[in-house]
């Protein structure tokens, strides 16, 4: 049996769920990837990962949000990267950096796409720890 920590990673960008997913083996966690908002939340249900990183936009442009709400619900002690290229998209911006923000993204991290590897790896073992 493994040891390993199950990273929750969701994704509609196969691309991107793929390259995140090599990522987290590299760092020997454990990637249990999906790729839409409704498998995710069955996943949720039946499963405690030890961390989630989440798309912003996927079948909903909340997605990410209603993920990150739904697993903090139930398991509040598991940490949530929402990782999005909402703001290079639309121009929208969003950011844990205010309370009123805080208040309703249910998330502790909050990342714009292509983020670096090396920065990915450092906000998982902050997180994780």
């Amino acid at each position: 049996m493994t040891n390993k920590k199950n990273i929750l990673l969701v994704d509609d960008d196969l691309d991107q769920l793929e390259i995140v997913g090599l990522y987290v083996s590299k760092f020997g966690f454990n990637p249990i990837k999906i790729d839409n908002q409704k498998e995710a939340e069955t996943y949720i249900e039946n499963n405690k990962p030890d961390l989630a990183i989440f798309d912003l936009m996927m079948e909903n442009e909340d997605s990410g949000f209603i993920l990150s709400y739904k697993l903090k619900k139930k398991y509040p002690d598991v940490p949530v990267i929402i990782i999005t290229a909402v703001a290079s998209e639309t121009g929208m911006s969003f950011g844990l950096d205010n309370e009123t923000n805080k208040t309703w993204i249910k998330a502790d991290l909050y990342l714009e796409k292509n983020i670096r590897e090396d920065q990915l790896h450092r906000e998982m073992k902050r997180l994780l720890n």
